[in-house]
């Protein structure tokens, strides 16, 4: 009887721990979600600390600034060309994209300051520069131009899997919690390209005139290429808080 109570002891505490363990929780420090605060629209985001940083999640989807003002909303690719003020448009038109990907915004817009949620802000080419070097991208790289792969930090900003990024989605491990999603971008001269393969990301940093640096995350590779652009271009938007 005794043998028989001290295996139904340890066949307790084994159910115990696994149950216990079944239940742990278990993030990378770097994946802790948290609530952010609402855009003007009303949408909610979620967000993730990367160092000591804290980032939304979800590409920008609001229609209007944080002061509730409507920003214009522009399909015609022509007139979308043309602008020197603010604009926004769904990728190829389609509100359906919206949820998934967010809106796609020109420059002008970003340049207003008051694009993010309130206590968020658009953030600068130093500010994306922190979140690499924090992912393991060395000091070389995070201040060179075009495609930088020390820590493939590309691939831990990326979301994993396929059912978003066309394959091979190299390296997309989302390690980072970023969660980025290949929104693709609208040109002025091609329209909507890129969807499925690419995501940009305006900063908030001009680089002479006309021009401001931009991050774009390929599926066919796993770093993260720095470069300017024209002030026209429609690209996506995350926010970092204050």
């Amino acid at each position: 009887m005794k043998n028989l109570s001290s295996f139904s002891s340890i066949t307790g505490m084994g159910l115990l721990l696994m149950l216990t363990n079944g239940c742990m929780k278990t993030e990378d420090p770097n994946m802790t979600l948290t609530d952010a605060a609402a855009d003007a629209d009303g949408n909610v985001y979620t967000s993730v600390t990367i160092g000591t940083q804290v980032w939304i999640v979800e590409n920008l989807k609001t229609t209007k600034y944080n002061d509730t003002t409507a920003i214009p909303r522009v399909n015609d690719n022509t007139a979308w060309v043309n602008l020197s003020t603010p604009g926004y448009c769904w990728y190829n038109n389609d509100i359906s994209n919206k949820d998934g990907y967010g809106a796609l915004y020109n420059w002008y817009a970003v340049n207003t300051g008051k694009l993010c949620p309130t206590g968020w802000h658009v953030p600068s080419d130093e500010d994306w520069k922190i979140m690499e070097r924090n992912l393991g991208m060395n000091n070389s790289d995070a201040d060179a131009t075009g495609w930088r792969y020390s820590g493939l930090v590309g691939g831990k900003l990326k979301e994993s899997g396929t059912m978003h990024w066309m394959m091979p989605s190299v390296g997309a491990t989302n390690t980072s919690g970023f969660s980025s999603r290949p929104g693709g971008d609208r040109e002025s001269d091609l329209g909507f390209v890129n969807f499925g393969n690419y995501c940009y990301f305006w900063l908030s940093t001009e680089d002479g005139n006309s021009r401001a640096w931009f991050r774009r995350l390929n599926n066919d590779n796993a770093g993260v290429h720095r470069s300017s652009s024209r002030d026209a271009v429609g690209y996506s938007v995350r926010c970092l808080k204050n």
